[in-house]
């Protein structure tokens, strides 16, 4: 790879969540919601993509708007769009498939190329013309997932499990699957059930957001769970049927992992969406975390997860090094958004899932221009916000996970407004290993530590100081800020 490639993969000013990814040709694209930095909804920009080349997940390029709000003629409001898909149909064109807010509509939209100036082309509608969802008899739809399967039929995977959304005026089923003609747009079977809704948070049931892969034998539901334990998945030999849960494979604040409980969430809660790809052999995970102490400022990141002999995937744990093929090296600046873990205080005991520090950035919402001139990345874009950790009170920590820490011996803090000390724990409210005492400074200011990476990884079962984590708990007054660490 050119460089390194970390969480959130794309850059620090893209809000890009519920994130499909799907190799055309030789790259890599993601296509998402697009939240806008400070909005006060969800999915407030248009939908954009990126994409990256298949052998270097570090090259992310920006490829413009691929579809506006005033493009769907019946969406006078302009309202949002939210999860959408990418397929290429079996006349080789490609489909994105997308719900507008409000509604219980799936609309399709056409272009030549992947990541192109897609056109409308119609709304998902039953053999009579009439749309589907725009009758109450017809079943809620949302967040739609797409497949065209080996034997060229098409799948429609759609539905939501969350009650609420009954206020729409149609029944509310789960994840249901429809499958399309060769047109992409005409409902040809009745609507199936693949996972009922039954709305609580005790169990892992269907929440929203479908999305559908076909490995092997397998066919795989992903989705986000009721109990908000993040991407759970299921599997069936068929595409519309037998679905049956098989467990979680990943979460942002990782619930679930290692045992972890919704109270001692590693990072702020919030939703989750994502879908499975396979790059250069390897299989990855893409989902999203929150940012900014929202819910409607959200960004990608991305896992590598293994498929077992029997199918089964594992859950993995959130890290920073995500797309990185292993740990990030031990030596060199990294900013301090790309932590994996933020936890605020504890509180009898307890923590708030949705509190603590956050990632935040300078500025408002930053939008490139269109790459017709010039291409468009991260290092393109000098004038862009930059992002930074705010919001770090007396007893919250930061996690980053992984490194590979062989010939590492200091830690250099670069941080603002800090009353205190910074602790080094060997793991999230574990033991001190090192400490330091902050520059004071309402500007950036430099502290520096000694580090031992081998104090860290001796409270690991298996640990290796090839693959280290850094854990970091302030302790002070105020309300600290962090934008960047160095190891050396």
């Amino acid at each position: 790879m050119k460089k390194q490639v970390y969480n959130p993969y794309l850059p620090a000013w893209e809000y890009i969540p519920d994130g499909e990814p799907r190799v055309f040709g030789n790259r890599l694209y993601i296509f998402g919601s697009h939240d806008r930095f400070g909005g006060k909804e969800y999915c407030e920009n248009d939908y954009v993509s990126w994409s990256a080349p298949v052998e270097d997940l570090s090259d992310w390029r920006y490829e413009g708007v691929i579809l506006r709000k005033d493009q769907t003629p019946w969406n006078t409001k302009k309202e949002p769009y939210w999860a959408p898909d990418v397929v290429q149909g079996n006349d080789g064109k490609y489909y994105l498939y997308y719900f507008v807010a409000n509604s219980s509509i799936i609309s399709v939209a056409v272009c030549d190329t992947p990541a192109g100036k897609y056109e409308y082309l119609g709304d998902v509608h039953m053999p009579d013309g009439h749309t589907y969802g725009s009758k109450p008899e017809e079943w809620f739809t949302f967040d739609p997932g797409v497949l065209v399967d080996e034997d060229k039929r098409i799948w429609l995977y759609t539905g939501s499990g969350q009650d609420s959304n009954g206020k729409f005026g149609h029944k509310i089923k789960g994840c249901f699957v429809l499958e399309l003609d060769q047109d992409m747009l005409t409902v040809i079977s009745e609507p199936k059930v693949l996972l009922p809704a039954n709305w609580t948070r005790k169990e892992p049931n269907f929440f929203e957001g479908a999305s559908i892969r076909h490995i092997g034998e397998w066919y795989y539901l992903v989705y986000p769970a009721t109990d908000m334990s993040g991407l759970n998945y299921s599997m069936s030999k068929y595409p519309d049927r037998d679905f049956v849960h098989k467990g979680r494979i990943h979460c942002t604040s990782d619930i679930g992992f290692g045992g972890r409980k919704i109270t001692q969430s590693a990072y702020p809660i919030g939703n989750n969406h994502g879908g499975l790809v396979c790059v250069e052999g390897q299989w990855y995970v893409f989902d999203h975390r929150m940012t900014n102490g929202s819910l409607w400022n959200r960004q990608g990141v991305a896992e590598p997860v293994w498929i077992k002999e029997d199918g089964t995937i594992e859950m993995v744990e959130a890290t920073s090094c995500g797309l990185n093929h292993g740990p990030l090296q031990g030596k060199g600046t990294y900013p301090a958004y790309i932590c994996c873990n933020l936890m605020g205080r504890k509180m009898l005991g307890f923590r708030n899932p949705m509190g603590g520090p956050k990632v935040t950035q300078t500025g408002e919402d930053y939008v490139p221009q269109e790459p017709i001139e010039h291409e468009v990345t991260a290092d393109t874009e000098c004038n862009a916000p930059v992002s930074y950790i705010k919001d770090i009170k007396k007893g919250c920590q930061i996690g980053y996970k992984y490194f590979d820490m062989t010939n590492t011996t200091h830690l250099i803090l670069q941080v603002r407004n800090a009353k205190g000390k910074i602790h080094v724990l060997d793991q999230l409210d574990g033991n001190v290993i090192a400490e330091a005492k902050l520059t004071e400074g309402s500007d950036w200011t430099t502290s520096v530590l000694d580090l031992d990476p081998n104090k860290i990884i001796a409270s690991h079962k298996n640990g290796s100081i090839k693959k280290c984590p850094l854990f970091l708990r302030y302790q002070g007054a105020g309300s600290m800020e962090m934008l960047s660490f160095t190891l050396n």
